[in-house]
């Protein structure tokens, strides 16, 4: 058998082109990994070309593994001659043996993030500049971003010399690439930037490397960066022996800095190029390619192409929509279960995609109340990511702050001031005083030596005892909203301009919607029943032991990856594509969303399942979007559809007799003019609550001062309407030290004992 046999035409045409630039265009599963391998061989093998002769770049240390692998299958002995490797792990090697040529020393250290965060931060105090009024994390990302353009600090400051909002970044950048010269370091864009900077300086370092590699090959071209870019430019630049292979409808890491420009422009930079095609897909079924086809061919920026197989179309796409979100996650692990129990599909035959991290958190808990086996790609356990540990470690001292390891976690975040000493200084009068931790903070002015701090400390636990006061008036979700308001914790986490800042952000606003579900189904329900029921999700582990389990993941995680079954969960207008991209006036960011949904799409080999949500939790609140206008993009044909009807970018049922399974919590009224209405269930207010961005005046303790002694303006036997429970009687009020207390009948709530100012009790 031939070395080339098992390759279709195209493949067996890009495997046998030796000479000149070559771009494939390799289509989602259209064995991109096997040509690429099968060409290297061919060189090495009927072509005589020297191993040594031959690069591959990757992007990752597994690519990179893969791909030496087969190589070495298939040549054999020889084959590790072959330069296979990532990015920077290329320019380390030529770096630890050419950067004395400009300057630094080949023993020079590499610095990872938290390395380039402390020497930024001995930059601020250098400086004095006021990380309150620019993030120290801003100006890391501003320099990050100058050196994938390759623009170092001489030039940055050039660019911006008349740019007075950039006069702090050019001196930080310049401080920051001082610093690091100085000690011999490299952080990680330095590695490319300063191997393209040894090229340019060093033309006869440049051309040993034009020589030892002859023949050029990147994988996921389409990734690449400028900086990335120039550096495959400059080694390929002597023979252009240079072959990239990629997809430009898979394109979906601009937020890292890719230009998808890189690979739509490759013809014109690299004259005479030869462009191959890979099309016939080897995963998916006819059906599945048909729909991503459908869908990426309304984008303008890309290569013509069209995924085919010669595999059969058994099984159409099929498409639900769900009443919520929450009955879209219970719907969905209600059928793998099924699927499971009948034999038809193993655990790892499944994989549930979403486009944010924070959407993980329904599917969480409903695979745990069925006791499924599941893994999240990429992620961790929703309730054991910081943020949300940080906001259960507040609600658990408000409810028991007797809890001295939560107290601990959050008595200086966000940040006020206190520092470790004192803390610890706390704790050491709780031990002598045989008192939990939370008691001593309320008595920090009498412990020796505590300083300054122990005003902030006081005051820090007069907050939480003002919020445990709070809480049977304004109900677990408004003392959560206000508690994050007060404190500055949501605005700390957006002022540090850190990479997962919003992602973070979204998932406070997920586990809000999880304390509104809360309230709704248990009107009587406590905090502690609230943290009792997130315990047993976050203490789960069984998932761990099992070597089968249910996988769950962004798209962004899913990029490469392919399953037998494939749930695409949450296709809203609103959630895929989000709305910043639809209220962007970038074509481009619409076009890469898109490319997003083509990725997901394209990830399924037998059976795609993809969903919508006719209502969804967001903000704490129910939110009502229509199907995402990349499910209106599939040809109805391709799609069989259960429980909804849907017109282009619109959405109601089809007639009144259509299937309701679905839709038992909530009756909806749609028409074409109406996109939002909602008829709320008989005997039931509902009120609306107000979002998280945007919270009901905070508890603050001077609000609490201020309110005290209100009288207020009803009498024992009127009528009042509360936020939460409705229409009352007032049966009794009594003059408290500190407010009034107030006890209302309520029509269906039943008895209540609040306090005026908080209740906000009106007059009806």
């Amino acid at each position: 058998m031939g070395l080339l046999d098992e390759l279709n035409d195209r493949q067996r045409e890009a495997a046998e082109h030796v000479d000149g630039p070559l771009l494939i265009i390799a289509g989602a599963g259209s064995g991109k990994t096997k040509t690429v391998t099968h060409r290297i061989a061919y060189l090495i093998k009927e072509c005589g070309v020297n191993p040594w002769n031959i690069m591959a770049i990757t992007f990752t240390n597994k690519a990179a593994g893969e791909m030496r692998e087969r190589v070495d299958k298939i040549v054999g002995e020889g084959a590790e001659g072959v330069w296979v490797m990532t990015f920077h792990s290329s320019c380390v090697r030529i770096l630890r043996r050419h950067i004395h040529e400009i300057g630094y020393d080949n023993s020079f250290t590499i610095y990872d993030t938290d390395d380039s965060k402390s020497v930024m931060k001995a930059v601020f105090k250098k400086l004095k500049f006021d990380p309150k009024q620019i993030r120290e994390a801003t100006v890391l990302r501003e320099i990050s971003n100058a050196k994938n353009e390759l623009i170092g600090p001489k030039e940055y400051a050039e660019i911006n010399e008349h740019d007075f909002g950039k006069k702090r970044f050019v001196e930080a950048y310049t401080e920051y690439q001082e610093a690091l010269f100085k000690n011999n370091a490299l952080d990680f864009d330095d590695l490319i930037r300063m191997t393209v900077h040894l090229f340019k300086a060093c033309p006869e370092v440049l051309k040993y490397y034009q020589d030892r590699f002859r023949y050029i090959c990147v994988d996921e071209y389409q990734d690449t960066n400028n900086a990335q870019f120039e550096l495959v430019r400059l080694l390929a630049g002597q023979r252009k022996n240079i072959c990239v292979v990629g997809d430009d409808d898979q394109s979906i890491y601009k937020f890292r800095g890719a230009n998808i420009m890189n690979i739509l422009n490759f013809e014109n930079v690299f004259h005479g190029a030869k462009v191959i095609k890979l099309e016939q897909n080897y995963r998916s079924t006819k059906n599945i390619l048909d729909a991503a086809n459908a869908v990426i061919r309304n984008n303008k920026g890309r290569k013509s192409k069209a995924l085919w197989t010669d595999r059969r179309a058994d099984e159409p796409v099929h498409f639900t929509q769900y009443g919520s979100g929450r009955e879209e996650a219970q719907e969905i692990v209600s059928e793998i279960c099924r699927l499971h129990r009948k034999g038809e599909a193993d655990w790892k035959d499944c994989a549930i995609l979403y486009r944010t991290n924070a959407q993980s958190r329904e599917f969480e808990e409903a695979f745990v109340h069925e006791n499924v086996p599941y893994y999240i790609v990429g992620g961790i356990n929703f309730y054991a990511r910081k943020e949300i540990k940080d906001v259960l470690a507040y609600l658990k001292t408000i409810d028991n702050a007797k809890d001295d390891l939560a107290v601990r976690r959050i008595i200086n975040v966000p940040r006020r001031g206190i520092g470790a000493t004192s803390v610890q200084k706390v704790a050491d009068y709780a031990d002598v005083n045989n008192i939990d931790f939370f008691e001593a903070c309320s008595r920090a002015r009498d412990i020796p030596g505590i300083g300054k701090a122990g005003d902030k400390i006081m005051a820090f636990a007069k907050m939480i005892r003002s919020y445990k006061a709070a809480l049977d008036d304004y109900g677990i979700l408004e003392t959560t909203k206000n508690l994050l308001d007060e404190t500055g914790y949501l605005d700390e986490i957006r002022d540090s301009d850190e990479d997962d800042a919003q992602e973070r952000i979204e998932n406070i606003e997920e586990f809000i919607n999880r304390i509104a579900v809360f309230e709704e189904e248990n009107p009587e329900g406590t905090l502690s029943a609230l943290l009792e029921e997130v315990a047993l999700v976050s203490d789960l582990d069984n998932a761990d032991s099992e070597s089968s389990r249910v996988l769950l993941m962004t798209v962004h995680s899913a990029k490469g990856l392919e399953f037998p079954r494939v749930w695409l969960a949450g296709m809203e207008d609103g959630v895929f594509p989000g709305y910043m991209t639809i209220n962007s006036d970038s074509r481009e960011d619409m076009e890469e969303e898109r490319r997003l949904a083509y990725v997901a799409i394209t990830r399924a080999k037998d059976v795609l399942n993809i969903s919508a949500a006719r209502s969804r939790m967001t903000h704490g609140e129910t939110s009502f979007n229509p199907v995402s206008r990349f499910v209106s993009e599939i040809p109805e044909e391709l799609l069989e559809r259960e429980g909804e009807s849907v017109s282009r970018g619109r959405f109601s049922f089809a007639d009144d007799d259509a299937p309701r399974r679905h839709f038992k919590e909530m009756p909806f009224n749609m028409d074409d003019d109406d996109l939002g209405g909602y008829i709320p269930p008989k005997k039931k207010t509902v009120v609306p609550r107000a979002p998280l961005t945007a919270p009901k005046a905070p508890i603050t303790l001077s609000k609490v001062a201020e309110l005290t002694f209100a009288e207020p303006d009803y009498s024992v036997g009127d009528r009042v309407h509360h936020v939460k429970y409705g229409d009352g009687t007032v049966l009794e009020i009594l003059q408290k030290p500190r407010d009034y207390q107030v006890t209302v009948m309520f029509d269906e709530a039943g008895q209540k004992v609040m306090y005026a100012a908080f209740a906000k009790l009106q007059k009806i």
